[in-house]
């Protein structure tokens, strides 16, 4: 499509490729304009760093735009100069007819670009709230973002804006939270292009023995703690590997699950292997039985989606999309009450035989074969860019 045609979107988020470490609001943008930049052109804004840390991004000139692929642009802002009259400025050059929010809590690159939109009377506004506003997310630390929701809609930032929500609960969250007559649009998030090469290949099933992995932040709503307490509960005769991959997003609670792994039986085997490159994921999973996330709340969860895209089963909270597992074979979603549910769950894992185990495998692909071959989530995504596909 020639350039002068596609439509401008212009997006706000905290953290972009290069960076990963912030998990999946990055993937969920970068595997946007993946399959979206051949009929849109993004002009990203996001901070010159890595989440979590100062340093700016090597080989990276800052606070201009940077050609990154095809189709897509990024302002790298150098520390300190974001603000209300840079977003004006920015919506202004880019000539953008969509301004697209990740998040919600975020001064700089979620409250800033409301207000920034608001006084440029700027009309199409998409906020993705990317599970910020689930239960599990507004326990931690409520009283600041209740605080900051009030000062939100008292000022009435969020007056006219489309929601842009991952799965039902996410859109339920909205309407609580938001109110009753939030405009939302419902679409999934889109997978990886790269991943669309879904196999179904398995590893060694040794009844007795368990190889389990977590790939998330480690803090309180992604549940470490709750997955360490459930394995201490495990028959000693199992052996059971349970390697945690990701950034330490809280300290204090980090400490707490050290204290955890400490006090873990001899059988129980915990490494921590802090962050894996998202070139290496799917390998990463082929090396495991299965994924073991009990999350407190995700309004997607991509490590889950990659989990089956690597033909591995779960054992997961049922505090996200991915439901009715069990039925599928895929693997197992279960209440966050239920800690003994979880266990015997584990315990299954552990003891089953290679034969039946093979057979979660071909259901966690399928169900990725399923979601990934959905032709027409891309078109929806472009409807959505386009003022279509808007629900009440």
């Amino acid at each position: 499509m020639n350039e002068t045609t596609k439509k401008r979107i212009l997006v706000f988020i905290d953290w972009y490729l290069p960076g990963y470490k912030a998990g999946g609001p990055v993937r969920s943008m970068a595997n946007m304009t993946a399959h979206l930049s051949d009929t849109l052109d993004f002009y990203i804004v996001t901070r010159n760093s890595e989440y979590g840390e100062v340093a700016p991004y090597e080989g990276i000139q800052p606070d201009r735009w940077t050609d990154l692929a095809p189709g897509v642009k990024v302002w790298y802002c150098s520390a300190g100069t974001p603000s209300v009259g840079l977003w004006k400025r920015l919506i202004k050059e880019s000539r953008c007819e969509v301004v697209y929010i990740n998040g919600i809590y975020s001064p700089l690159f979620s409250l800033l670009p409301l207000l920034a939109a608001r006084l440029l009377k700027f009309k199409r506004v998409i906020v993705a709230p990317r599970g910020m506003l689930g239960r599990g997310a507004l326990e931690i630390k409520a009283f600041k973002k209740k605080a900051f929701l009030a000062l939100v809609k008292v000022a009435g930032l969020y007056k006219g804006v489309v929601w842009h929500v991952t799965a039902e609960s996410e859109r339920l969250e909205v309407q609580e939270v938001i109110g009753s007559i939030a405009t939302t649009v419902l679409l999934p998030n889109l997978a990886k292009p790269a991943y669309n090469e879904v196999g179904v290949s398995t590893i060694e099933k040794v009844t007795g023995k368990l190889r389990l992995c977590y790939l998330s932040r480690v803090s309180r709503k992604k549940n470490l703690l709750y997955a360490l307490d459930i394995i201490s509960t495990l028959d000693p005769k199992l052996v059971v590997d349970y390697d945690i991959y990701g950034p330490i997003d809280d300290k204090v609670y980090w400490e707490r699950c050290q204290k955890r792994i400490a006090e873990l039986p001899n059988n129980i085997n915990i490494s921590y292997n802090s962050f894996v490159e998202p070139d290496q994921i799917f390998l990463m999973f082929k090396e495991y039985h299965a994924l073991f996330l009990p999350t407190r709340h995700e309004n997607f969860g991509h490590v889950i989606l990659e989990s089956f895209m690597a033909g591995r089963p779960v054992v997961i909270s049922d505090q996200t999309p991915w439901r009715n597992l069990t039925e599928k074979q895929a693997g197992w979603d279960l209440p966050l009450a239920d800690q003994a549910a979880f266990a015997e769950t584990l315990t299954r894992l552990a003891v089953m035989e290679q034969e039946e185990y093979n057979l979660w495998c071909k259901g966690a692909a399928y169900v990725a074969r399923t979601f990934v071959d959905d032709d027409k989530l891309v078109m929806k995504y472009k409807e959505m860019m386009q003022g279509g596909g808007i629900a009440g």
